[in-house]
Order: C-alpha cells, then structure tokens, then sequence
C-alpha cells in the first residue's frame, strides 16, 4: 500500500546477475580448461573456480571495512585471481593471458530459462541489473550472453557492494520509483532480505547447480519472500506475464 491507501504495483524487476542469471561455475570451469588446454596446465579447474568464487566476498568485505579503497568486481576478481595462480603453482601466464582469463567473468553464459524468461518478463515490466559487477563487466556480459536488460545498474554507482542498503536505494532512486514498486529477484536470500527490509518486493529463483551438482542447496521455502520461482519463466507466469 501507498500513503494513498491504494495498493502499489510492481513496475519494474532487479536482478541479482551471478549464480541467479549467469552461470558463473560452469563458464569458468569451461573457460579455465580452455586455458589448460592452449597452455599445457593441469588444474582442477573445478576447485580453482570454487577458490576463486569464495575469494570474492571477502574481497568486498576489506571494501566495505575501509581496508581497501573503493575498489572495483574486476579489479577484486584480478586479485584473488593472482593469489590462487600462486597458490595453485600455475606461474607460465604472460600479463595479458591473465588479464583474458580475467575477463571469463565478462563471458558467462546465462542459465538455459534466462534468455527467455527476461524477454517474456520485459513485456510487462522494466528490467536491470542490481548487481556488484561493474558496469563494464555487466555490459560485456550481456551482450555477449543475449540479456535484454532496460537498465544496467550497479553497486559501482553507489561505491557499496551488496547487502548495503545503498545499493538498494541507489536503484529505486535512478529507477525513479518507490521501493514498493520494485521486486528484487535473487538466487540468494541474504540479497532479498536486505532489500525487503527497504520495502522491496522479493523473487526468490531458485538455482540448485550454481555451486556444482551434489552440493547442498537450501531448499526450504522462505515466507518472508514474496515468490518463490523455479526459474524465469515460472517467475513470469507467477507475475501474469
């Protein structure tokens, strides 16, 4: 409800991108064999990926803490990246193979309903990004994934990374639009709960490959949430488009 009394309609969608539109694991992998591949390098790339996942939420905690300056997703992805080459002893990369090895996070491939499920979505409602990609990183990937996006949107804008409430605030703010009039939609409760608590509607997708098959997946249904949707386009159907 509005201050008028009269219910608020949803205008437009946000979206969580990693693991919730793309999926990140199964590309880098992909792209980590590649590389394996043209280099001579045995990895498990598969771990690798995971290690290099897991180094990014911390990357942005130092952000937030003040421990590192404002600092960008490719540039955090581009330190993590160089810890684990060493760690992993991989030390034949010139600058410039790992600064393409780098970018595997501009080419992740969207999961198999993505694609369809915005474009049907997108009839009814405005759609952006809400991620903590950066804008170059959101941009490259869309195209090169197929993402129809109205509106890149990112946590760069605010110089807060995600669950900050910033970020939230900074989208229905650019968006022009009250919270109220914007559902996020997300793989990962922690997002939904952080802009729920700014008045947001709330999507929770569920994504059960996103960390690997076999992995648990926190399966329970959440009534804090307003959806809960097995992909896009059972979202869409949910949301009468």
């Amino acid at each position: 409800m509005n201050d008028t009394g009269r219910p608020v309609s949803i205008k437009a969608l946000t979206f969580d991108v990693f693991g919730t539109v793309v999926d990140w694991r199964g590309s880098v992998i992909r792209e980590g064999r590649r590389l394996g591949l043209a280099k001579d390098i045995k990895l498990d790339w598969q771990r690798f990926a995971d290690a290099w996942r897991a180094g990014y939420a911390p990357a942005m905690d130092q952000v937030r803490r003040g421990e590192l300056p404002w600092t960008n997703v490719d540039a955090l992805h581009r330190l993590v990246l160089d810890r684990l080459l060493d760690e992993f002893g991989v030390s034949r990369l010139t600058d410039a193979e790992k600064d393409h090895f780098n970018r595997a996070w501009h080419r992740l491939k969207p999961w198999p309903d993505a694609v369809r499920g915005l474009k049907r979505l997108r009839k009814k409602f405005t759609l952006a990004t809400l991620s903590n990609g950066n804008i170059a990183l959101l941009t490259n990937m869309a195209k090169y994934a197929g993402l129809p996006w109205d509106c890149i949107l990112s946590a760069e804008l605010a110089r807060h990374y995600k669950p900050d409430r910033q970020v939230y605030l900074m989208a229905a703010n650019l968006l022009a639009l009250q919270p109220g009039e914007i559902m996020m939609v997300a793989a990962h409760k922690y997002d939904l709960l952080a802009a729920k608590s700014l008045g947001f509607k709330t999507a929770w997708v569920q994504r059960p490959l996103e960390f690997g098959r076999g992995c648990a997946f926190d399966s329970t249904p959440d009534a804090a949430f307003d959806i809960t949707a097995t992909d896009f386009n059972d979202l869409a159907v949910q949301l009468g488009v």
